[in-house]
């Protein structure tokens, strides 16, 4: 297949309109894939739009959002992550520390997984990070609201995948295998505005994502910036209707290092109003093996990337950005 080279760092996010990936013009769709090339060989970031998620339900997510951290502090605490064997719950401020050597993030959060009972094969072998999600009681309908937008999630990374898988020279189906019961990774995140701020410490300390792909939905304040290859910082302004896609480290062991896995940041919240955005992370099946795809095989068969599993390579990041094994 045809590489593309970036002929200079960009200095913005590309928006790329994902309606021709869901036709049966091929040649429509194979220009969608060869849009997502560009972007994950220049930024490993891109915004998709009409992308099939109504407006009305991501804005729905993100009341849902407001709703849960505008909880008192006894009734968040209450599906604490402290609770819980596999970090579901609630993140208070400063319990992660993204970029290592920094002050701890000024952010709260809220995290869920694939929900497994002490039945699933995973939680009885021992698999890390796998097991029960916490669920609060209050907002009503926050288990509810929040499984069904998993669901739509789920969707959405599939097809996702498949569209990659396409981008790298691939069939679509090629990651199909490991997608069959997808490791699922649902957070809410609450940024509030800061009147202080202490030397070196962010919303978000720079960092990569761990996995294959993340779904970032954000509102309307702002402050996501990504790292170009030059080094600069450009912003990714929210833009309505749109989610931010952005690769992460498993998508550079795939494409051997050809596909980018930018650093990214979210700087202090200043607003005056807080700040809301909820990603969700969507990688393979636990076990899946991440290793060079075939098209982007070295002739040499040498490649930079040591093979790995999906869920091996995120548990330690847990471990990692917690401070702790899970």
């Amino acid at each position: 297949m045809i590489i593309y080279t970036p002929a200079k760092a960009p200095d913005s996010i590309p928006i790329i309109d994902t309606a021709p990936w869901y036709s049966d013009d091929d040649e429509a769709r194979k220009k969608v894939a060869w849009e997502v090339h560009k972007a994950a060989r220049e930024t490993g970031f891109f915004y998709i739009e009409n992308h099939g998620i109504p407006l009305e339900r991501m804005e729905q997510h993100l009341d849902l959002a407001k709703r849960f951290f505008d909880l008192s502090a006894k009734e968040k605490n209450k599906v604490h992550i402290e609770n819980s064997s596999c970090t579901r719950g609630y993140e208070p401020i400063a319990v992660q520390t993204l970029d290592e050597g920094s002050p701890p993030d000024l952010k709260e959060g809220f995290l869920i997984g694939n929900d497994l009972d002490e039945n699933h094969p995973y939680v009885q072998q021992g698999v890390p990070n796998t097991g029960a999600n916490q669920w609060p009681m209050q907002p009503p309908g926050f288990k509810e609201s929040f499984n069904e937008y998993v669901e739509l999630m789920t969707k959405l990374g599939i097809s996702l995948s498949q569209l990659i898988a396409l981008s790298m020279g691939l069939d679509e189906s090629y990651f199909d295998e490991g997608l069959v019961e997808p490791s699922m990774v649902g957070r809410l995140l609450h940024y509030p505005s800061q009147d202080k701020v202490v030397a070196n410490q962010l919303g978000a300390g720079a960092h990569t994502d761990w996995g294959m792909l993340t779904i970032l939905l954000q509102d309307g304040i702002g402050g996501l910036e990504v790292q170009n290859s030059e080094g600069n910082w450009i912003t990714a302004p929210p833009i309505a209707g749109t989610f931010i896609v952005n690769l992460g480290e498993m998508m550079r062991v795939f494409s051997n290092g050809l596909y980018r896995s930018n650093m990214h940041r979210v700087v202090n919240n200043q607003s005056g109003q807080s700040r809301y955005s909820c990603p969700t992370f969507f990688d393979p099946d636990y076990f899946y093996p991440v290793k060079c795809v075939p098209t982007y095989m070295p002739e040499s068969g040498e490649v930079d990337f040591d093979e790995t599993t999906a869920g091996g390579h995120v548990a330690s990041m847990y471990e990692k950005t917690y401070g702790q094994a899970v």
